[in-house]
C-alpha cells in the first residue's frame, strides 16, 4: 500500500504531488462547482481529497486484484472473500473515510456530511469497482442501512444495523420478481400470510443483489400482506427477513452482459414456506410503498453520483488512448483528428452539466428530504445514465478492439453503466412520473397564453395600431391574357 497519508496544511498541500508520478494538478476540493461550493464544508473539501487519493493511488490499482482474488468456478466464485478488500477496509477507516453517505440532517449515524457533499465524494468512489464498498458506501448496503436507521425498531437496528454500519456483514433487498412487470411495484406477487406470531413467505425473486456474498445475512424483502385492500399502495409490505431462515433457496446468479460481479452477484431466490417472525416486520403491516419510497429516492442519487465517476474515469482513458504515441492511424495521432477532439469536448460538456443536476438534487434533498426533491432525483435517474453511457461509448471507439475486451475496464463500466437505466425504476416510468407533473400546468400555459393574446390586441387598440404580421406581403399578380 501507499505511504499513510492525511489531512495537511494548506501551504504543504499546495507544493505535493497529488498523484505518485504525475505532475501537480487541481485537487478534487479545488474542483468543486462555485454553485455548490459555499454549501460543502471545511471538513467536507478535505475528507474529498483523502476520498480522491485513497481511490487513486490505492483502490483502482487493487481493482484487477479482487478479481484476481474471486477465484474461477460458480461455487469457489460466489463463497470468495478477497483478502485485499478487509486490507482496504481498514485503511479507509483508517483515514476516516466510512459511511460518508448517511447525510447529517437524517441520521445520526453516520459521518457527519450532507447528501451533497457525500455526492462529491461518491464521483470518486464511482471510478474504482471496489473503492464503495471499502468505505462501507456500496449498494444495496447504503439503501438499506438508511431503511433500518429510519424505520427500524431499536431491536432491529441493534441486530442488524450496527453490524451493517461496521461493515461485519452485507445485505440484500428483494422487490423485483420474474413472472410480473416489477416496474409497477403494485404487480408484487411474493405472498405474506400471518400466522400466529410469524409471516410464512411464499414466491420469488429476482435481481437480488449482494445476495450471492456470503457474508450477506439479512434481506429487506417486499410482498403482499394484505391483497385485498382496497387501496393498491396499502397490500404491500416490508419484513427483513435473516437470510439462511429454512426455505430458502438461492436457484442461480444473473449476469450482467455476461459479467458475473462475484461474489457480490445478482440472485434468483425462491420463498417456499419461509416462516418470518412478525416482530421483522418494517415500520407496520401495509406501509410497504412508504419504506421503498423512502429507500429508493437517496439510491437513485447515489448510483447517478457514482455514475458521474465512472463518466470521469472514461474520459481519462479516452485522453490516454488519443495520446498515446504508439497510436498512428493514417500517420497522426488520434488527437490530431477533429472527430476525437470533438468527442472529448463534448464529453466535458456532458458531464460537467450532469454533475449539476446531480448535485441540484442532493441539494434539494439536503434542504427538504427525498420526497420534496422527487422531480430532480427523477431527472437526474433518467439524464446520467444516458450521459455515462455516451461517454463510455466514446471511449470505447478510440479503443476498438481493445475497448471492447478485457483489457480495459470500459466495457464492464459500460455494462454496469446500462443497467443504471433499469434499476430502481426504468427511465420509462421516470419519464412519465415526470411528463404527467410536468404537463399539470397545461391547462393553465394554455390560459396563459391566450390571455397574453388578448392583451396585445387591448394594447393595439388603445395605441392605435392594426395588427399586421411583420412578413405580410400582400402581393398580387394580376391575370395573365391570352
Amino acid at each position: 500500500m501507499s505511504v499513510p497519508y492525511s489531512i495537511r496544511k494548506q501551504k504543504e498541500e499546495a507544493s505535493e504531488e497529488l498523484l505518485v508520478g504525475a505532475p501537480v494538478a487541481q485537487r478534487a476540493s479545488q474542483k468543486i462547482p462555485l454553485i455548490a461550493r459555499s454549501h460543502v464544508s471545511e471538513r467536507a473539501m478535505k475528507t474529498l481529497d483523502i476520498v480522491e487519493r485513497f481511490v487513486e493511488e490505492e483502490c483502482i490499482p487493487a481493482d484487477i486484484l479482487v478479481q484476481q482474488q474471486v477465484g474461477q468456478g460458480v461455487k469457489e466464485r460466489f463463497s470468495a472473500h478477497p483478502p485485499i478488500v478487509d486490507v482496504l477496509k481498514k485503511r479507509a477507516q483508517e483515514l476516516g473515510l466510512w459511511n460518508m453517505f448517511l447525510p447529517k440532517n437524517h441520521f445520526k449515524e453516520g459521518a457527519g456530511f450532507s447528501n451533497l457533499e457525500y455526492g462529491l465524494m461518491a464521483e470518486y468512489l464511482g471510478k474504482s469497482l471496489i473503492a464503495s464498498e471499502a468505505t462501507n458506501c456500496a449498494a444495496p448496503d447504503t439503501g438499506n442501512m438508511e431503511v433500518f436507521a429510519k424505520y427500524g425498531t431499536q431491536e432491529q437496528k441493534d441486530r442488524w444495523l450496527k453490524p451493517l454500519l461496521a461493515g461485519e456483514i452485507r445485505s440484500a433487498f428483494l422487490m423485483t420478481e420474474p413472472d410480473v412487470a416489477s416496474s409497477d411495484a403494485t404487480n408484487i406477487t411474493l405472498n405474506m400470510v400471518k400466522e400466529g406470531n410469524d409471516y410464512i413467505l411464499n414466491g420469488s425473486k429476482w435481481w437480488s443483489s449482494g445476495a450471492g456474498d456470503p457474508r450477506c445475512k439479512i434481506y429487506i424483502v417486499m410482498g403482499k400482506s394484505d391483497p385485498n385492500n382496497s387501496s393498491v399502495y396499502k397490500q404491500q409490505s416490508v419484513i427483513f427477513v435473516p437470510a439462511e431462515t429454512p426455505g430458502i433457496t438461492i436457484h442461480r446468479m444473473l449476469s450482467v452482459y455476461g459479467f458475473d460481479d462475484a461474489p457480490h452477484g445478482h440472485g434468483h431466490i425462491t420463498f417456499n414456506n419461509v416462516h418470518v417472525p412478525a416482530s421483522n416486520m418494517c415500520l407496520g403491516e401495509g406501509r410497504g410503498f412508504e419504506v421503498i419510497q423512502g429507500r429508493l429516492g437517496p439510491g437513485r442519487i447515489h448510483h447517478a453520483m457514482r455514475s458521474i465517476g465512472a463518466a470521469e474515469k472514461a474520459l481519462e482513458y479516452f485522453l490516454a488512448r488519443i495520446n498515446d504515441p504508439k497510436k498512428t492511424p493514417f500517420g497522426k495521432q488520434l488527437h490530431e483528428h477533429g472527430i476525437m477532439m470533438e468527442r472529448v469536448a463534448r464529453s466535458r460538456i456532458e458531464i460537467d452539466t450532469a454533475r449539476l443536476t446531480v448535485l441540484n438534487a442532493a441539494l434539494v434533498i439536503d434542504s427538504k428530504d427525498a420526497k420534496a426533491a422527487l422531480k430532480e432525483i427523477a431527472e437526474a435517474k433518467v439524464q446520467i445514465p444516458a450521459m455515462a453511457l455516451e461517454v463510455i461509448d466514446r471511449a470505447i471507439q478510440a479503443y476498438g478492439g481493445a475497448g471492447v475486451s478485457q483489457d480495459t475496464p470500459l466495457a464492464n463500466m459500460w455494462a454496469h453503466g446500462r443497467t443504471m437505466r433499469i434499476v430502481d425504476g426504468p427511465d420509462e416510468v421516470h419519464l412519465m412520473q415526470l411528463a404527467k407533473n410536468e404537463n399539470k400546468r397545461g391547462k393553465a400555459m394554455y390560459e396563459k397564453i391566450e390571455w397574453q393574446k388578448r392583451k396585445t390586441d387591448e394594447m393595439a387598440k388603445t395605441f392605435g395600431v392594426t395588427r399586421r404580421d411583420v412578413l405580410q406581403l400582400d402581393r398580387e399578380h394580376s391575370k395573365s391574357r391570352l
